[in-house]
């Protein structure tokens, strides 16, 4: 079916590209999407356009990719150009999710209906740049979805809707994302109807206790401290798959962690010291209890269960992972 509501998206990564496809597909009119510059990317860095707008270009839709959309940043001409654009689109609403680039009180202010954020938290919990990794690393029960009127503040804008899941034990970023990715589509997709049907959304102001910033996520984050929990770290290597990872040094290799479930010690043993080696894991002490490592990946090689990995290496009971950071 066909909608009479116009909408420009503006996001980047595959979280958003899953809101654009829903959005195209149940028949809105998308005039212009926005997206980040290409990035150089993968192991050649050739520059790659944004899964938004490798999706944008497959179905036809107009794309911009201003740097900035500040007039007093670094890219004036470039933004100012961008908002002319904008203001030249006939447009109804503006749909943002994961685009990247800060929106300026005159760029809220152009669409009629404003801009709807999609973010991945029960704002105000996890404002800011990665609210899927640290709802993992913090050990949240339960995360969302929620629809957001922007304001020129930081994800602080009213609520339109939300959407809750659990967070399993077995998650990753990869795998919660995907989950939430799918519902922020259908959640905006509902909004969009409702915003045609009725001409307007209610939205509730954030409260004010219980904000936390999800900071973006750091390479050197990646480094295990063995002298903290077991239960942790992971948390820690859940939250960051598939980035940056879990990092140690071990007689010095950095080898990556990907997968572990904390157990208890078998035996005292100083925090990183390896206390049993079999196909089933690596145990290794912490600050609190044990992690057991299923999954392993040694410098230019690939991620493998510990059974492939100990088949090309070698560990034993006794060896020790460095405390010191892994550069």
């Amino acid at each position: 079916m066909s909608h009479s509501l116009r909408v420009i998206f503006a996001g980047t990564p595959e979280f958003a590209a899953a809101a654009l496809a829903a959005i195209h597909e149940a028949g809105f009119a998308v005039p212009l999407v926005l997206t980040q510059p290409d990035r150089p990317a993968g192991r050649g860095m050739k520059l790659q356009a944004s899964p938004v707008k490798r999706y944008a270009e497959e179905h036809g839709i107009a794309v911009a990719q201003p740097p900035s959309l500040r007039r007093n940043g670094k890219f004036p001409a470039e933004a100012a150009a961008a908002i002319d654009q904008l203001r030249a689109t006939p447009h109804d609403v503006m749909v943002v999710a994961a685009y990247g680039l800060l929106l300026p009180q005159e760029v809220l202010d152009i669409a009629p209906h404003g801009c709807i954020n999609i973010h991945a938290s029960l704002l105000p919990r996890w404002r800011g740049a990665a609210p899927i990794h640290r709802s993992i690393e913090a050990g949240d029960a339960e995360t969302g979805i929620t629809l957001m009127q922007m304001d020129a503040g930081l994800d602080t804008g009213a609520m339109i809707s939300e959407v809750r899941m659990p967070i399993h034990d077995t998650d990753t970023t990869a795998t919660l994302h995907d989950r939430l990715a799918a519902a922020g589509a259908k959640l905006i997709v509902d909004a969009l109807i409702e915003l045609e049907r009725s001409g307007k959304l209610a939205a509730t102001p954030q409260p004010a206790e219980g904000a936390t910033y999800a900071e973006k996520i750091g390479k050197h984050e990646a480094a295990l401290d063995w002298r903290r929990p077991a239960a942790e770290l992971a948390r820690q290597i859940r939250a960051f798959d598939p980035f940056p990872g879990g990092a140690s040094t071990l007689d010095a290799t950095v080898l990556k962690v990907w997968s572990a479930t904390p157990t208890d010690a078998p035996r005292k043993a100083e925090p990183g010291t390896i206390v049993d080696v079999s196909p089933e894991g690596v145990v290794v002490t912490c600050g609190e209890g044990a992690l057991r490592i299923t999954q392993l990946q040694k410098p230019g090689g690939k991620r493998l269960p510990v059974r492939d990995f100990l088949a090309g290496s070698t560990l034993a009971a006794g060896q020790r992972f460095d405390l010191a950071q892994p550069q």
